[in-house]
């Protein structure tokens, strides 16, 4: 049974439970079985999840395989301080486990996601090939002469047809005089983290001495008066430099 079959049962024997009276008694053996098997097909979709066994799982909290089985089948339920464990095992907040929704159905929700992610970035990087190669003032047939890639095979690249290869990305980008950052996604959430990687990797390789400089709050106004100096124009600069220098002589 999944959980859209469980939570149908749960919303129906809500809506057939007449209100509590002296001579009417609440089904609450139906409602405690179906809340027991919502918790176990979450725990076992935490734990397919995850990548865990049922053997895992038993080893963590020291019970058996079966008894872990059984709770995933409803038939019996684990206490909050296990479901805690299990929570901290299977990356999982613990509320997970009183929710409305399967690991399941949000990997779907991303699988489409990603999708619709990979045809939009294929259509915009074609379309920053386009303009640089246009502002280059080459035809597709120059480029094709140029990387002895097919006129027609450019032509679905940057119409977004067809995702372009890495290598060849390389390659093309090199004969429009493009870095590979001009087609970097930059504007969602996953531009910002991907920018955010990429400056950290160049942070990392910093001497030790310049990252403390920079990782300390209070330098912050150093680090600021830095940029603000390598947005002047250079004779700018020059003429700071020489009254520096008069100032100190």
């Amino acid at each position: 049974m999944d959980f859209r079959d469980i939570s149908a049962r749960l919303k129906k024997a809500r809506d057939d439970r007449e209100p509590q009276s002296a001579s009417r008694a609440t089904d609450y053996d139906q409602s405690y079985e179906i809340r027991a098997k919502m918790i176990g097909v979450l725990l076992r979709d935490a734990r397919m999840n995850a990548g865990r066994t049922l053997d895992h799982c038993a080893n963590l909290l020291k019970v058996t395989p079966e008894v872990v089985e059984s709770w995933e089948f409803g038939d019996d339920v684990p206490s909050l301080p296990q479901l805690e464990l299990l929570a901290y095992y299977l990356d999982v907040p613990v509320s997970h486990f009183w929710g409305n929704h399967t690991m399941e159905s949000a990997r779907q929700d991303h699988t489409t996601t990603q999708s619709e992610y990979m045809a939009l970035r294929d259509r915009l990087v074609g379309a920053l090939l386009r303009q640089a190669r246009e502002d280059m003032g080459l035809s597709l047939d120059d480029l094709s002469d140029a990387t002895g890639i097919p006129s027609a095979e450019i032509d679905a690249y940057e119409l977004g047809e067809v995702s372009m290869p890495m290598h060849k990305l390389t390659v093309l980008a090199n004969e429009v005089r493009k870095n590979l950052n001009y087609f970097l996604e930059s504007s969602s959430k996953l531009g910002e983290l991907l920018a955010i990687r990429e400056a950290w990797k160049y942070f990392s390789a910093m001497p030790e001495d310049v990252r403390r400089f920079a990782a300390s709050p209070l330098n912050v106004g150093f680090m600021e008066l830095a940029m603000m100096l390598s947005q002047m124009p250079t004779e700018r600069l020059r003429s700071m430099g020489e009254s520096i220098l008069n100032i100190t002589m």
